[in-house]
């Protein structure tokens, strides 16, 4: 088993490509935790801007992916889309893992996110939303925020994806292929 977990895009197609090159093209999944095409007001549009490109390379993607809706993914991206963008979360069951995805703007805090989780029998819950990375087991539940690929608000200003694969987690600076995180489920 191999899934690709990448959230907070922000339609920069490069950190897509340079994740999916790295390590998701041979993943059986990928799942995106919201923000994928538009910037925000807040953020900064860099060198690899494109989100017409990133709708070019997630719709021809010879992997499935799995997106939840982030709250700046409107109905014009999705319409872009040719697979669905599910809101408030996508809820993916695989190979006996129960997967909750969600960009985390409708469930903030540890708190909501635990009751979520134990209310769908969740064993791993994939937010985004605060473009700094998480992993940690609450519970019966490990929840894994992989960070921005694109925009990063990290101290260190790494851009991250993960990968679960063979149950373990880690969570990869986009740039070195470093290992930041890691959590064997």
């Amino acid at each position: 088993m191999k899934i690709g977990i990448i959230s907070d895009t922000h339609g920069h197609e490069g950190a897509w490509q340079t994740a999916f090159d790295k390590a998701f093209h041979d993943a059986d999944m990928i799942l995106h935790a919201g923000d994928v095409l538009y910037h925000g007001p807040r953020n900064p549009m860099k060198a690899d801007y494109n989100p017409a490109g990133l709708v070019a390379k997630i719709n021809s993607c010879p992997v499935p992916v799995v997106i939840a809706k982030g709250n700046c993914d409107s109905s014009v991206d999705a319409s872009c889309l040719e697979l669905p963008v599910q809101a408030p979360y996508a809820y993916v069951v695989y190979e006996g893992l129960r997967i909750i995805v969600t960009h985390g703007d409708s469930v903030m805090t540890d708190e909501e996110k635990d009751k979520m989780a134990a209310h769908l029998k969740a064993d791993l819950f994939i937010s985004g939303h605060i473009h700094t990375t998480v992993l940690e087991k609450r519970g019966q539940t490990v929840f894994l925020n992989p960070g921005s690929a694109a925009l990063s608000k990290r101290e260190d200003g790494r851009n991250t994806y993960a990968v679960l694969e063979d149950r373990t987690i880690r969570i990869f600076d986009i740039d070195t292929d470093e290992v930041l995180m890691q959590y064997t489920m």
